[in-house]
C-alpha cells in the first residue's frame, strides 16, 4: 500500500492537550534562550546530559536526588520545540534529534535503576525496570513504524508525558517500585492500544489484509 490512509479527525493526546493549554508558559523562557544565541538542538542535548546525571544518582540509590533531576529536565525537554517555533523554522531534523534524544534520556534513567537493582541482587525490581523500558521503547517504535506506512497513532494510556508524570514523583518520594509496577504494566498496554489503533485505521482505509 503506497497511498496514505484517509483518517478521521485525530484526537488530542493528554500531552498535546497540555501543550495547547500551557505551552505558552514556556515561550518567554524559550525567547530568552533564543536571545542568548542557544540553538534548540543544544537545549535538547542539555536535557540529555541532565537526565544522564539523574541516572547516575539513581544508580547510586539516591532516588530522590535522581528524581529531582528527572523532574527538572521535563520542562527542558519541551523548550527546544518552543525555541524552534519562535525562531519560525522548526525542522524535521530537529524533531528527529529531539525524538531520538528523548529515547536516550528515558533509557538512561531506566539504566540507572537497572544497575542499582542488579548490583543489589533485587531481581523483581530489575525485571520491572526491563519491562518498563521495553514497553516504553515499543510505544515509540509502534508509532514510528506506523508513520512509515502512512498512519499516525498517538493514542494510549502512557505516552511519554504520562510516563514522566508517573516516574518523576515516585522517584522523588522514594517509592520507585510503585512507579515501576505502573510503567511495567501500562506501557505494554499502551503499545497494544497503538497496534489496535493502526489496525483500525487500516481497516477503515481499506488497506487491511
Amino acid at each position: 500500500m503506497t497511498e496514505e490512509l484517509t483518517q478521521p479527525k485525530e484526537r488530542l493526546s493528554f500531552a498535546d492537550w497540555m501543550r495547547s493549554k500551557f505551552g505558552n508558559l514556556l515561550n518567554p523562557l524559550a525567547a530568552f534562550l533564543n536571545r542568548l544565541g542557544l540553538m534548540p538542538n543544544t537545549v535538547t542535548l542539555i536535557g540529555l546530559v541532565g537526565n544522564a546525571i539523574g541516572a547516575y544518582f539513581l544508580a547510586r540509590g539516591q532516588m530522590t536526588l535522581g528524581g529531582l533531576f528527572v523532574l527538572l529536565m521535563g520542562p527542558v525537554d519541551a523548550l527546544d520545540g518552543a525555541m524552534a517555533r519562535l525562531r519560525g523554522h522548526p525542522t524535521q531534523f530537529g524533531a528527529f534529534v529531539d525524538s531520538v534524544t528523548d529515547r536516550y534520556s528515558e533509557l538512561a534513567i531506566y539504566g540507572g535503576l537497572l544497575y542499582y537493582y542488579a548490583t543489589h541482587q533485587q531481581w523483581l525490581p530489575a525485571a520491572l525496570v526491563y519491562l518498563a523500558a521495553s514497553g516504553s521503547v515499543l510505544i515509540s517504535y509502534v508509532r514510528a513504524r506506523a508513520q512509515s506506512v502512512g498512519v499516525e497513532t498517538k493514542v494510549g494510556i502512557l505516552t511519554r508525558f504520562e510516563r514522566f508524570l508517573v516516574l518523576a514523583p515516585t522517584l522523588i518520594l522514594n517509592i520507585p517500585l510503585v512507579g515501576l509496577w505502573i510503567l511495567a504494566v501500562f506501557t505494554h498496554i499502551t503499545a497494544l492500544q497503538r497496534i489496535l489503533d493502526v489496525r483500525r485505521q487500516f481497516r477503515q482505509g481499506g488497506g487491511y489484509r
